[in-house]
């Protein structure tokens, strides 16, 4: 099934695989329109960028998948979705399209587009833009070359990513992380009182992994608690995530009173959190709550994957310090006995309160660098 046609002439195409990107590419959206109303925006993204204004052609992040292994599996939806998107870009020719983070698929599209003469690199008019880099810091570095090859401009987030680009001809920006945004309002606070808060990502199959040994931990935790207090919540980014959550709850007869779901949207209040290593993470950090990282991926992908990646940490809180602020339980290291631990200390030892009070303040100095330029204003000067 085509793309839909686009309602007028787009000045620009955002593509956005992920929720995380989806709601980046949204706050960069709405600023840019804040100052170029009358812009014509297509998207293949999600809900927000639709929000935020844009002509959604797919939900790309309900489709999102990550590891070799599960990409294989879904090797033709993307495979068509990918000649769709070349074949809608060609009809209907956007000024610029803005590549949000999602390397796999995105540079993939970038090349072809170079091959077949539609970019400015290859000898066309479409001008190809880049905001939120790949972690090349972390792996995969040698993908700067080929970014510079076909790329017009980067924008990156983390002050440090600048220099990974030193030794190729691509212009980069720094824009700012989105979280130190003036009006970003963190979606998640401490309290001492506040629920054990679960946030197993917003990926399927990662989610089924994932949400089953945090279950498993919240139910020995309260077994061995059984005059606690305290309730747990599960915050889901979207319906497909709340289906996979109901699906594994209902395996959880003694947490049916404890556990309680609910969407992303509004902020949450948590007294310890167990946490994939998303983007959601990085907010748990900012908002000192103490908590533990938990992940499980596809055994062959995790072992293909640590050969591959460059550092021994998978928390972005943790990449950036350089040290666990977050406990990453992984694999087969993610037992209930071992999570459950990490809750009775994250909720009775005032130390850990203490160290992730320090790691926030620690993580808004390096994200508050001063930035050269705003996302919007990078991407509006190639639009005049």
């Amino acid at each position: 099934m085509p793309l839909p046609a686009a309602n007028s002439q787009p000045d620009l195409l955002i593509l956005a695989g992920e929720h995380s990107g989806d709601q980046h590419a949204a706050r960069l959206l709405r600023e840019l329109r804040a100052e170029r109303s009358g812009l014509t925006v297509c998207a293949i993204g999600g809900e927000e960028l639709e929000k935020a204004g844009a002509q959604l052609l797919f939900d790309l992040t309900q489709h999102s998948v990550v590891g070799l292994f599960e990409v294989l599996k879904n090797y033709g939806f993307f495979k068509d979705l990918f000649e769709q998107t070349v074949a809608w870009i060609k009809e209907h020719n956007p000024r610029a399209i803005c590549f949000v983070d999602y390397p796999g698929f995105n540079l993939r599209l970038a090349e072809r587009l170079q091959k077949e003469g539609i970019s400015v690199k290859g000898g066309g008019e479409v001008q190809l833009l880049y905001y939120i880099s790949p972690q090349i810091w972390a792996w995969k570095g040698h993908r700067r070359f080929k970014m510079a090859k076909l790329l017009d401009s980067l924008a990156v987030i983390f002050p440090f990513e600048v220099k990974c680009y030193d030794d190729t001809e691509l212009p980069v920006a720094y824009v700012g992380h989105p979280f130190t945004a003036d009006d970003y309002e963190l979606p998640l606070c401490y309290d001492a009182k506040g629920p054990v808060l679960l946030l197993p990502g917003s990926r399927k199959t990662p989610v089924r992994r994932i949400f089953p040994l945090m279950l498993h931990a919240l139910e020995r935790y309260f077994q061995q608690n059984p005059d606690s207090p305290r309730r747990a919540v599960a915050i889901y980014p979207g319906e497909a995530i709340a289906a996979v959550l109901r699906e594994q709850l209902a395996h959880f007869p003694s947490l049916k009173d404890r556990l309680s779901l609910e969407p992303g949207g509004s902020v949450a209040s948590a007294s310890a959190v167990m946490t994939s290593s998303g983007t959601m993470s990085l907010n748990c950090a900012l908002a000192a709550i103490p908590g533990v990282i938990v992940y499980r991926a596809n055994p062959l992908t995790y072992f293909i994957g640590r050969r591959l990646v460059s550092i021994d940490r998978l928390g972005i809180a943790n990449i950036l310090l350089g040290r666990d602020v977050y406990p990453e339980y992984l694999q087969g290291a993610a037992t209930p006995t071992a999570l459950s631990a990490e809750l009775v200390s994250c909720l009775d030892e005032p130390s850990r309160l203490t160290a992730m009070q320090e790691a926030a303040a620690e993580l808004l100095h390096l994200l508050g660098e001063e930035r050269e330029i705003s996302p919007a204003q990078w991407l509006g000067g190639f639009l005049e």
